[in-house]
């Protein structure tokens, strides 16, 4: 059941909140969700959906605030689905954050950490160098819409700024409006993906249909003015082309200064979002291996080599292992570029339980930073490696729970220590990273 319903006004305390920003309400007849209210508030709300097991609420007004609640310093929280948090306190998203993970590992693996990492934050707002915005032309409004998805709502959010966008992108959003809205286009561009290096931002286009020479002409003087890669997407990942095609453009790169790295990636490939916290996870992962210049490392869903070529400054050898040849051809030539010759790269599919050809033997220390779904499947692999050490870099506190609960009750393991990463301030994703032992 998913009926709409406008319900009377009602008042009570808020007795829970969930990630997604959502105040726990046991009111008369089920329990009610009340939106972006936190535990102890008295509020009141107005039902507006009514679901089998609960209802979902309105606020209509905080009557009793948490000393936890802080104004909201985006105007478009609330009417934008990008972040959910921006009206708790930093200090409390990381306490809420840390105790969702700690909670998934009890109840779902049943163990606690021996020790609980400090949780990792950085700043909160201006972090986010990827993005993936949709565009549509409202005639309504007479424009373009460039944003991320309305809250809980299919539609393009009617935005004209983001507060956790880095500023070159953020920068971005009422000029990608005035411009997909001078196209003859503007009706076939359903979104854009942007990210920026330490060098240079990109724009990559998906276009639904080819743009004719007077929308190239626009395209160019488009980039001319900002600065930007442009790219025109028409299809899959393989269909990606460089608005100049001719010249083409310089790599985009990171640097990781505690390591004296630079790492090229590109437009579409897979990067952490928030560039200082992925430093602080890369030193907080070497702290936590502790390794030693003899042993071995394998490294799964190695991506681009962003913890694969720090790792192989601090020991002795490290092979890499993704399923995309891409990132795997673009990892070696990083490793190439930054002058490493104690690592290597395999292309394999990770979900498959054997262990390919090319990559086998045994490692002093294993390194998991799988997707969203886990690691299950590989799990048997990182058994039979011989490992001694795991340490897994997790953004979904579910699915790692779930493999914790693999690890120490089938396979001897510990959970030594395990704290939240704050990758995406004021939003309700928790990552988190944690240290196995046997």
């Amino acid at each position: 059941m998913n009926k709409r319903i406008e319900g009377p006004e009602e008042t009570a305390t808020v007795r829970d909140v969930m990630m997604d920003g959502r105040g726990i309400v046991d009111a008369p007849g089920k329990t009610v969700f009340v939106n972006t209210s936190i535990t102890g508030e008295v509020v009141r709300f107005r039902r507006q959906r009514r679901r089998k097991n609960y209802d979902e609420a309105e606020l209509l007004e905080v009557i009793e605030a948490s000393p936890d609640r802080v104004e909201p310093p985006c105007v478009n929280f609330g009417m934008c689905g990008g972040c959910s948090l921006q009206h708790l306190g930093s200090g409390a998203q990381l306490q809420a954050k840390q105790a969702t993970l700690l909670e998934s590992l009890e109840r779902i693996a049943g163990v606690q950490p021996l020790r609980v990492l400090p949780p990792l934050a950085g700043r909160p707002l201006g972090y986010r160098r990827r993005a993936r915005l949709g565009a549509k032309l409202v005639d309504k409004k007479g424009r373009v819409l460039v944003g991320f998805r309305e809250r809980h709502k299919p539609f393009v959010a009617d935005m004209h700024s983001c507060e956790t966008l880095v500023p070159e992108l953020g920068a971005m959003i009422p000029l990608l409006s005035d411009f997909i809205g001078s196209l003859d286009i503007r009706r076939q561009i359903p979104q854009i993906e942007l990210s920026c290096g330490d060098n240079a931002f990109s724009l990559v286009f998906r276009v639904l249909e080819e743009p004719a020479p007077s929308d190239r002409a626009r395209f160019d003087a488009f980039q001319n003015q900002t600065g930007a890669q442009v790219w025109l997407q028409t299809g899959g990942p393989d269909t990606l082309q460089p608005l100049d095609k001719a010249g083409g453009y310089e790599d985009l790169w990171y640097e990781l200064p505690d390591f004296g790295l630079r790492l090229a990636f590109g437009p579409l490939d897979f990067i952490q979002v928030n560039q200082d916290m992925n430093r602080r996870m890369i030193r907080q992962a070497l702290e936590l291996l502790k390794l030693e210049s003899t042993e071995r490392v394998l490294d799964l869903f190695s991506g681009i080599g962003n913890f694969t070529l720090p790792l192989a400054q601090n020991c002795a050898h490290v092979t890499g292992v993704e399923f995309d040849v891409q990132m795997v051809r673009k990892a070696a030539a990083n490793a190439r570029a930054n002058k490493l010759t104690n690592v290597e790269f395999h292309a394999a599919d990770l979900t498959r339980e054997e262990q390919p050809g090319g990559w086998t033997g045994d490692f002093d220390a294993v390194v998991l930073d799988p997707p969203r779904v886990g690691a299950q499947e590989v799990l048997p692999v990182v058994v039979r490696t011989g490992a001694r050490k795991l340490l897994y870099i997790s953004c979904h506190p579910g699915s790692m729970a779930r493999d914790t609960g693999i690890l120490t009750g089938e396979h001897g393991f510990s959970l030594v220590a395990a704290g939240a990463v704050d990758m995406f301030p004021q939003t309700s994703h928790v990552e988190a990273m944690a240290l196995f032992e046997r």
